[in-house]
């Protein structure tokens, strides 16, 4: 029998120091295989009916928790919930993960990531919807149809290539009406010049959305606006924001785009406020409505800012919620 105590585990590593000291090769296998350095391809497959559904990692950005992250609760409370969660001390993690819906007839991703002309300012961290795309065995010259949940920059931005071409030629680009008026408005435009992240985020649809008029096609809600996906009303982290109810035969999931921003923070404080929310009030009531729902259904949900894989579901626990993911299921 083994015994794995702390006496027996320091003679085992004081012999192999006096090895290496005497000049002895130890009796160790030498690990002489030059480390890798890069992360494996970030796809993953799931059914949904008939529909084959794929979870594309665009990447996840590590920075420093600003100092209203989450509006409404003290920063040292936020804190404590990025370290619960074991993120690098006083650093906050945010997940990006595209969906790609193949139906049979029509190939559709929902929302297009961050864009390749992040690649090399981030070191890789994100834009990385394209080479994972790649990686999956996907053309984006075969994708039918980019349907956006909102339009803020981490999911319209991968809609360009780095030189301003289209990233996917043929796709009919879907917006919900609300944002895009929302977002077009110039009274609205006007109104944030003194808030510089809603500033930059109009600034941002004009420049992504320049000369693409034409095609742009504005969806509404409660209706299908693919094959088996219907969009959802979940307004206040955008006026228009939404998200999908993929169905295929007797199978549904709810993709719910940014409910929630990082479950750890605000699907288990669903009152919180993060920072990106343009009517936090609204979204933290859209957080209750949805959940609740989810939860009753057992439904399968997928979230843009869950860890990738993006895949779970979410139980009631008192006034909160908790994210349960599903287990890495290594078939389709």
């Amino acid at each position: 029998m083994t015994d794995l105590n702390r006496r027996h585990l320091l003679a085992g590593a004081a012999a192999i120091g006096a090895a290496a000291a005497t000049g002895l090769r130890p009796t160790i296998a030498n690990a002489a295989v030059p480390q890798a350095g890069t992360q494996a391809p970030g796809f993953y497959r799931y059914k949904v009916g008939s529909y084959e559904c794929t979870s594309i990692n665009d990447g996840a950005r590590t920075f420093p928790m600003p100092d209203k992250f989450v509006v409404n609760a003290p920063k040292e409370e936020a804190a404590a919930a990025g370290e619960a969660a074991y993120m690098p001390k006083g650093m906050v993690t945010v997940p990006f993960n595209p969906q790609l819906i193949n139906t049979g007839s029509k190939l559709v991703l929902i929302d297009a990531g961050n864009g390749v002309a992040n690649l090399e300012p981030s070191k890789g961290a994100v834009g990385r919807t394209l080479q994972n795309l790649q990686a999956a065995g996907v053309d984006p010259k075969s994708i039918d149809m980019v349907l956006l949940s909102h339009l803020h920059p981490d999911h319209t931005n991968g809609i360009r290539l780095a030189d301003g071409a289209l990233a996917f030629p043929n796709a009919e680009i879907m917006v919900p009406g609300k944002d895009w008026e929302f977002w077009t408005s110039e009274d609205n435009t006007a109104k944030a010049e003194s808030n510089p992240m809603m500033k930059n985020y109009f600034a941002n649809v004009k420049k992504t959305f320049a000369g693409l008029e034409s095609k742009v096609t504005k969806y509404e809600w409660g209706k299908e606006v693919a094959p088996g996906i219907t969009s959802i009303a979940t307004p206040g982290h955008t006026p228009g924001h939404t998200s999908f109810a993929v169905a295929s035969g007797d199978a549904k999931v709810l993709i719910q785009s940014d409910v929630t921003n990082i479950p750890e923070f605000f699907l288990r404080n669903p009152d919180w406020h993060v920072m990106f929310d343009a009517d936090a009030a609204m979204a933290q009531a859209t957080r209750h409505k949805f959940y609740d729902m989810a939860a009753a259904e057992k439904a399968t949900v997928i979230g843009f800012h869950f860890t990738f894989p993006s895949v779970g579901h979410v139980e009631k626990d008192g006034a909160k919620y908790r994210l349960i993911p599903s287990a890495w299921n290594p078939t389709i």
